[in-house]
């Protein structure tokens, strides 16, 4: 009886200990999983619409924005998008100051065109210039053919439409994924108005000035017309000359016969 008991305690504390040893086996060969890494931050939203309403003297650049509804275009790039928006911007001087070619000459489409011209579909820090210099034409939010040339001079940022040139004069706004640069001029895309660049108008001349007769250079004027007329007083008395010459040979050569024959 009492060996009995002793075997089944003995076997229960067996069984017990095994049991143990199994737990901590198993929870050995699950290793905790590690923490997942946290997101990277979001940009934050940049509205675009406010920020060239109080940036500067940008009032009729973002009013064609508004008015073709191409800020909700401008608005999707910058925020909706991973590589951003990059936009270059005129003051309203620079549209005052475009007199010729006009906007208001072109369609709906090519209007739009023009506008979305000013953005490239990437956020660009002035550091990244220098690069785009170096890459040739770069396409804008405009299309593959409506392209910029880019030159970096000495930190001076250059753009070549192919139909205007401008700068960038300051940069406005430069955090990601937003980037804005005022500009000096209206780009024109040589897609639109071609490459026939109009020269520059020369002064006009003042007028009621002009040489009168009594200057010198209309005495000269004079002079110099009535020496290229052909001259006939000069040549009739050579030949006058001659043809006295002839008379008097004749006279004494008749004279000479008479004295022969009666002497």
């Amino acid at each position: 009886m009492e060996f009995s008991m002793i075997f089944m305690i003995s076997f229960s504390v067996l069984i017990l200990c095994s049991s143990l040893a199994y737990g901590q086996v198993a929870m050995s060969t699950n290793p905790t999983p590690s923490p997942s890494p946290a997101p990277a931050p979001t940009p934050a939203y940049t509205n675009i619409k406010d920020l060239l309403s109080v940036a500067g003297p940008y009032h009729k650049f973002l009013g064609y924005l508004e008015s073709t509804k191409l800020i909700d275009t401008f608005q999707i790039q910058a925020n909706n998008t991973v590589e951003g928006i990059t936009i270059f911007v005129p003051k309203d001087s620079a549209f005052k100051a475009l007199t010729k070619p006009s906007l208001s000459n072109l369609t709906d489409d090519q209007f739009k065109s023009v506008l979305l011209y000013h953005a490239l579909p990437r956020y660009y820090a002035l550091a990244d210039f220098n690069d785009l210099s170096e890459k040739g034409p770069i396409s804008t939010l405009a299309g593959g053919q409506y392209t910029l040339q880019f030159n970096d001079e000495s930190g001076t940022v250059r753009l070549d439409s192919g139909w205007s040139k401008t700068k960038v004069t300051s940069a406005v706004h430069t955090s990601k994924p937003v980037a804005v640069y005022q500009i000096d001029k209206v780009l024109l895309p040589e897609a639109i108005f071609g490459t026939d660049i109009p020269p520059t108008p020369a002064p006009a001349p003042a007028l009621g000035i002009g040489p009168s007769a009594d200057t010198p250079s209309a005495a000269k004027s004079e002079e110099t017309g009535s020496s290229s007329k052909p001259s006939f007083s000069g040549s009739s008395s050579p030949r006058i000359m001659m043809n006295s010459g002839i008379w008097t040979q004749l006279v004494l050569a008749f004279l000479g016969g008479w004295l022969v024959l009666f002497f």
